[in-house]
Order: structure tokens, then C-alpha cells, then sequence
């Protein structure tokens, strides 16, 4: 008696395509005839179990088998005399093949470019502006070395004159197969490494590639408000593609020097301005500096404390590809008096003599409340 499909591949009849490909691998690596040669057992269990796969995984073939089971296949049935492992041909056991072990040979399944074309690779590029530029945008020059594609040759990599010829070894497929035990197995062909075609007489500027190096000069717009890691991508200014194939992009990444005054937060600014004792005190004016390029007066009330903050409205960062703007946060730091003459010091005591708790109510309230918390006489 046949044996349950499912049970072959140990899943349960509701299992979808990706619990059936990854039961079939794991069952595939164990009994693999390569890891169990001359092991006639292993080689009938390998057999069964990809018999198996190959007729779940196609879901004509799968809808037949549960309604009819191995009966389907009999007399004359959906798939006779092809359902076995032998027979599985270009669209069965090869296929089963390149799908799970393709990854044990390098990432499963690549694809060919046409006429051995091959897209090039992207490039980075890191830039480094300052927050005025990144304000106000900017218009930049940037000197790129990469490949581009070869002017002698026009990209195909053969000598002027003459032409790529079809691969003779792969027929310009770029896969070959080859037998291995009861088995076929497809390959990048080895001649061409994939390309399906082979260059007899090749250019002798780019000997072959289709490309060559140098250096380019590139003109990069960075719009207003870009933030710090923003990546700019120029489509096709990447590594000139193989043998006349596509080019790769190019990405700009952007960085953001620290500044010395202003600190970002998104569209807005924050600027730590330290006043003196007696400003914060009796209270007065002074000016900042913008990124927009004027001065914008700050007005400090009487009695200012430290860590208040002052909004300035509009005098952040522009948002990008909109017209709104940020806000500039003042924070004022109180900066205590230095190196202080003898007068100085007679003049802050008595002013200290002559402070009340109404001169000091945060620090009067403060102890007052620790004295009741802890009980302190």
C-alpha cells in the first residue's frame, strides 16, 4: 500500500506551500543521496519524499490527489508515467531542485541578464553640511569616481568591429545541466558564467567589461529643511551597468555638523543664552542671532527664573518641501557672579539681610516642606 503524501512529508493536509517547502528541505538535506552514498534506504526515502513535494506543490495536481489519492495518477490518470521522481522533466524535479538546494549553491535562482547585460552597481556617497546650509538648501558640486560605460566600445565589450558570440557551451542560455547520480542538476554555465554570450576579441580600453573608471562631477540639489541621515537617491548616476547593461543609482547621505549655538529637534531650535544675576533679577533685553540671517530681541521679565523659555516664532528650520517653519526655543541660564571685589561681596550680603521668603519663594517653600516632611525642628 502507497504511502499518505502528507505523512511522507510529515505535514498536515491544511499545510501551505511554505510548511510543504520547508519540510520537504529539511527531510531532503537528511536523506540526500550525496550524504548517504550507497545507502539504498536513504536513496528510495529521498525518492518518496520528492515525489511527494513535486506533486503537493502543484495545486492541480494536489486538488486530484486529495479528492482521488494515489488513483489520480493510475491508468491513464492526471499525470501518468510522470509523476515518479525520474520523470519529473524541465518543469518537475529541476525545478524542486533549484527551488530548495539553489540556496545551498549561492541564494537559489538568479536571473540573466539578456546578451550578458548587467545592471551596475549603486554607490554611496556621504556629505557632510551645516545647519545654515541645511536652512537655506544648497546646490552642490560632488567629484564621483565610479565606472562608466566604455565610448570604444559602446558598453558591449568587444572590439570595434566585432560582436559577442552565442556561449557554445550553454547556447546562450547561461545554465547547463549536468548529471549527477540519478539526477540532472542546472548550473551557471562555467564559460560564460551566465551571461550567454563570450567575447572572442575584446575591447582593449575596458578589455571586455564594457565599462571603465573615472571620475565624474555631479551637481546635487539639497532642498531646505533636510534633516540630519536623509538619503538623496540620483537614479541611474550609479557604477555604469556590465557590457552595456543598466547603471546603478547613486545615494547621497546626508550628515548635519553639530552647531555651535543652535541644537535641532525636528523643525524646531533650542539655544541655551546665559544672562547675568541682576538681568534675570531686575529683568532687561538681548538680541540672537538667527539662521535666517537677522536678530530677533528677547525681552527677560523681572524675577526670570532658570530653565524658563522663550518662543520665537518662525525663527526654526523650514520643513521640507512645505512652507511651514519652525520655532526658536531661548532657554535662560543664570550665570552666579565670579571673582567678586570686597564691595561686591558687602553688597550681596546685605542684600541677603535684607531678602525676605517673598524675595525667594521656591527655596523658602522647598526647606519648608522638607522640615514637615521629615519631622526637623
Amino acid at each position: 500500500m502507497k504511502r499518505d503524501l502528507y505523512e511522507t512529508l510529515g505535514v498536515g493536509k491544511t499545510a501551505d506551500e511554505k510548511e510543504l517547502k520547508g519540510a520537504f528541505r529539511k527531510l531532503a538535506m537528511k536523506y540526500h543521496p550525496d550524504k548517504n552514498p550507497g545507502d539504498a534506504e536513504a536513496e528510495k526515502t529521498f525518492k518518496d519524499i520528492s515525489h511527494a513535494y513535486e506533486t503537493l506543490k502543484d495545486p492541480q495536481k494536489r486538488a486530484a490527489y486529495d479528492r482521488y489519492g494515489h488513483a489520480a495518477f493510475e491508468n491513464g490518470g492526471m499525470g501518468a508515467g510522470g509523476a515518479g521522481f525520474g520523470s519529473a522533466g524541465a518543469g518537475g524535479f529541476s525545478d524542486i531542485f533549484e527551488d530548495i538546494f539553489g540556496e545551498m549553491m549561492g541564494g537559489g535562482r538568479q536571473r540573466r541578464s539578456s546578451g550578458g547585460r548587467e545592471r551596475g552597481a549603486d554607490l554611496r556617497y556621504n556629505m557632510e553640511i551645516s545647519l545654515e546650509e541645511a536652512y537655506s538648501g544648497k546646490t552642490a558640486q560632488i567629484r564621483v569616481p565610479t565606472s562608466i560605460t566604455c565610448d570604444v566600445c559602446t558598453g558591449s565589450g568587444a572590439k570595434p568591429g566585432t560582436k559577442p558570440q552565442t556561449c557554445a557551451t550553454c547556447q546562450g542560455s547561461g545554465r547547463v545541466r549536468a548529471a549527477q547520480g540519478f539526477f540532472s542538476i542546472e548550473r551557471t554555465c562555467p564559460t560564460c558564467h551566465g551571461r550567454g554570450q563570450t567575447i572572442t576579441d575584446p575591447c582593449a580600453k575596458c578589455h571586455g567589461q564594457g565599462r571603465v573608471t573615472e571620475e565624474r562631477s555631479l551637481s546635487v540639489n539639497i532642498p531646505a529643511g533636510i534633516e540630519d541621515g536623509t538619503r538623496i537617491r540620483l537614479s541611474g548616476e550609479g557604477e555604469a551597468g556590465l557590457r552595456g547593461g543598466p547603471a546603478g543609482d547613486l545615494y547621497i547621505f546626508l550628515s548635519v555638523k553639530p552647531h555651535e549655538f543652535y541644537q535641532r529637534d525636528g523643525a524646531d531650535l533650542y539655544c541655551s543664552v546665559p544672562i547675568s544675576m541682576t538681568t534675570a533679577a531686575l529683568g532687561g533685553k538681548f538680541d540672537v542671532a538667527t539662521l535666517d540671517g537677522t536678530k530677533s530681541r528677547v525681552s527677560v521679565p523681572e524675577g526670570t527664573q532658570a530653565g524658563k523659555q522663550f518662543r520665537l516664532k518662525g525663527k526654526g528650520m523650514p520643513v521640507l518641501r512645505s512652507s511651514q517653519v519652525g520655532d526658536l526655543y531661548i532657554q535662560i541660564q543664570i550665570e552666579t557672579p565670579q571673582k567678586l571685589t570686597k564691595r561686591q561681596r558687602e553688597l550681596l550680603r546685605e542684600f541677603e539681610e535684607l531678602s525676605s521668603k517673598d524675595n525667594n519663594p521656591e527655596s523658602a517653600g522647598f526647606f519648608s516642606r522638607m522640615k514637615d516632611f521629615f519631622d526637623i525642628e
